[in-house]
């Protein structure tokens, strides 16, 4: 293969869905063409066409490419079949990442949500087995929450200092649990 011509439409396609993902920001997706994407970029249409259907195939692939950054993060507990319950990974690549995550969130793709995996055995045993669907939207609903409170402020906490927030409202639930 042609390295350079794969260096160059690796670096094409980055600059496409960078420029996308700033234009999101301020605008919605129908308010957003591909020739204002491909001026901001110093390239043509038929770049643009040769890596993606549309804008709609665009969002789609930057969606993708995140939900497959996250779960590369937790590889290891994916093949191992183990849950560490360790968010600050994803808080690192979300303080690394705000653009693209502000985008995954403006485009309402948290409404699928494949970033975050809620562990179902973990979850049996905290809540006896009982309930768990409710459990799972709480905390899908009150993680996301989370993301975006930060991601609005800018990320002005750090990594840390979140996934600290996250970790003592769980150790919170926890105690109380026990008391039952």
């Amino acid at each position: 293969m042609n390295t350079k011509n794969n260096k160059r439409k690796r670096e094409s396609r980055e600059k496409i869905e960078s420029i996308f993902a700033e234009l999101l920001q301020t605008r919605e997706l129908n308010q957003i063409s591909v020739s204002e994407i491909c001026k901001r970029a110093g390239l043509n249409r038929s770049t643009f066409y040769a890596n993606y259907l549309d804008l709609s195939d665009l969002a789609d692939v930057v969606r993708e490419t995140l939900e497959q950054n996250v779960q590369d993060l937790y590889q290891d507990e994916i093949i191992n079949g183990y849950n560490s319950n360790n968010y600050l990974k994803l808080f690192q690549h979300i303080a690394k990442n705000q653009l693209f995550y502000k985008t995954y969130f403006k485009l309402g793709y948290d409404n699928e949500y494949k970033i975050i995996k809620y562990d179902h055995q973990l979850a049996k045993q905290h809540f006896n087995n009982r309930f768990i669907e409710y459990h799972m939207e709480f905390f899908k609903s009150g993680i996301t929450a989370i993301i975006k409170r930060w991601l609005k402020n800018g990320c002005q906490e750090t990594p840390e200092e979140i996934n600290e927030i996250l970790t003592s409202e769980y150790k919170r639930r926890e105690g109380n649990l026990e008391k039952k």
